[in-house]
């Protein structure tokens, strides 16, 4: 129980990556809060989890800033402190290039991908500067560092931006004793590959990552000294490639 006494909170945490960081987080002593836009999915995820301690839930939406701001002001009172803050809330489209767009999908999706984890940084910040400690983990994409085809155009520019959101943070909050990790992951099976333009395989989904890998990744990094910092980190499938 390495991460007993700890606390943290999860955005996009109903499904996927989210999800499978929260029950790794949870198995390994930590107190944790997932959130999301869709509250049966959350209490669902939260039913379904069967960990101790219990995950948490609350409604939240990440591009709305007072929204993000009540989520981690809750869990600061509920608990008198935030160690871990983890934004893998994420959305994609199926029509991903410029010509098939809408300019509102963009607007969506710098929204919740980048604008959200901004908003939810800048609420947590004080909390953790407060305490001279604190771990923030931005879940990116390999899209966030080749913008390929795959991603598309938006999806892409989000997480490439997301990313030095996250590179920043982490030079400036350095000396407040917050580290800032981005993770790239490759190919996981969540929800979000039902977004593709052509479907995946069963096949194909089971030989990718799953979210429990990345689960294993964060609880590795939120055990790691307070000196130790890891600023960026890549994973992908051995099926994948990296180009």
């Amino acid at each position: 129980m390495r991460l007993k006494n700890k606390t943290a909170v999860i955005t996009g945490g109903a499904t996927g990556i989210g999800l499978g960081i929260a029950r790794a987080l949870a198995r390994d002593g930590c107190r944790v809060v997932i959130s999301g836009r869709r509250e049966n999915q959350l209490r669902e995820a939260v039913e379904n989890s069967h960990v101790d301690p219990p995950i948490s839930y609350r409604v939240v939406d990440v591009a709305d800033r007072e929204s993000a701001a009540n989520l981690i002001n809750w869990a600061d009172q509920q608990w008198g402190q935030i160690d871990i803050m983890i934004h893998s809330a994420g959305v994609n489209i199926k029509n991903r290039t410029l010509s098939q767009m809408r300019p509102e999908q963009w607007d969506e999706m710098m929204a919740i991908n980048t604008t959200g984890a901004y908003n939810c940084l800048v609420a947590a910040m004080p909390i953790m500067q407060r305490r001279k400690d604190g771990l923030i983990v931005f879940i990116s994409s390999i899209a966030g560092k080749r913008a390929g085809s795959l991603g598309g155009v938006a999806y892409n520019a989000s997480k490439f931006a997301l990313s030095a959101l996250g590179i920043s943070a982490a030079n400036e909050l350095a000396t407040d004793g917050i580290r800032v990790t981005n993770i790239y992951p490759g190919e996981v099976e969540t929800p979000l590959l039902e977004q593709r333009p052509t479907p995946v395989s069963k096949e194909h989904r089971a030989r990718i990552l799953q979210p429990e890998d990345l689960g294993e990744i964060v609880v590795t990094l939120a055990s790691l000294p307070q000196r130790v910092h890891v600023p960026e980190l890549i994973v992908k499938p051995v099926c994948q490639e990296y180009v």
